[in-house]
């Protein structure tokens, strides 16, 4: 989770998996809801599920409604942050003052708090998949109670190993793009692939079933079954085609896209 204003500061120390910490966050902590406001929330294509599905929601609906667009740094592609209500601290949209209304389906940042991830370099060949670090803002309490975790626990108590997961082979596709050299770039028309792949699953559903795409790409029987209702299903196929279209043509091919 990122702090807009420069008030959050990150620990330089590096954390493993088995890195413990104390920390606990309830309503009777005195900065109850305070990390909700005033953030910049950068939302995963899984977060996108599960909110759009959490409100009745389709993504086209959720994305115009709950985000704004920005351009990642040194990758140029498009991502999706979620939009702060209008009030005078910069709220998350579905905090209260006693608590997050859409709890059980929060973005993964959420979920991580009051830790940060780092991805150093994509999967391929890579013996580090990265690493941890504390986010510390002066209000949070939290760090003051007793409950101890190891890194390890605390991704699997908040359910942010399972958005991980899901979420993984799109974050390597990302951490890759990051590796380009600045000269390389992709067109506007690949832009806006990776953005539908990426966020807009709904209509990523109807370019597939509603065009000539299933003529052009072999796909299983059930891989299409599944991925006519199962958006996760659909995501993963998604974020594999878009590696095959971005990555492993030749420039002249992927130029072209």
């Amino acid at each position: 989770m990122e702090k807009s204003g420069g008030m959050a500061s990150i620990s330089p120390e590096k954390l493993s998996l088995d890195s413990t910490f104390k920390f606990r966050c309830h309503k009777d902590v005195s900065c109850f809801t305070t990390c909700c406001r005033g953030i910049n929330i950068l939302l995963t294509p899984y977060d996108i599920i599960r909110l759009k599905k959490r409100l009745g929601l389709s993504s086209e609906e959720f994305l115009a409604i709950y985000t704004d667009v920005q351009l990642l740094e040194k990758t140029d592609l498009p991502v999706v942050t979620l939009k702060l209500a209008d009030d005078d601290r910069d709220s998350c949209p579905f905090v209260r003052e006693d608590g997050c209304i859409v709890y059980e389906d929060r973005p993964t940042t959420c979920r991580y708090y009051p830790v940060g991830v780092a991805s150093l370099m994509h999967k391929e060949g890579a013996d580090d998949e990265g690493f941890y670090f504390f986010v510390n803002e002066p209000h949070c309490r939290g760090f003051e109670e007793d409950r101890e975790w190891s890194i390890k626990e605390w991704r699997k108590d908040q359910g942010v190993d399972v958005h991980d997961d899901i979420n993984a082979e799109w974050t390597d596709l990302v951490v890759r793009k990051r590796s380009f050299p600045p000269n390389i770039k992709l067109t506007e028309k690949a832009k806006q692939l990776f953005f539908m792949v990426s966020y807009n699953i709904d209509k990523f559903r109807e370019f597939v079933f509603e065009s000539a795409f299933l003529q052009r790409f072999d796909v299983d029987d059930d891989t299409r079954e599944q991925m006519k209702t199962d958006d996760v299903a659909l995501l993963n196929f998604g974020v594999k085609w878009l590696k095959e279209v971005l990555f492993k043509q030749d420039d002249s091919v992927r130029d072209n896209v």
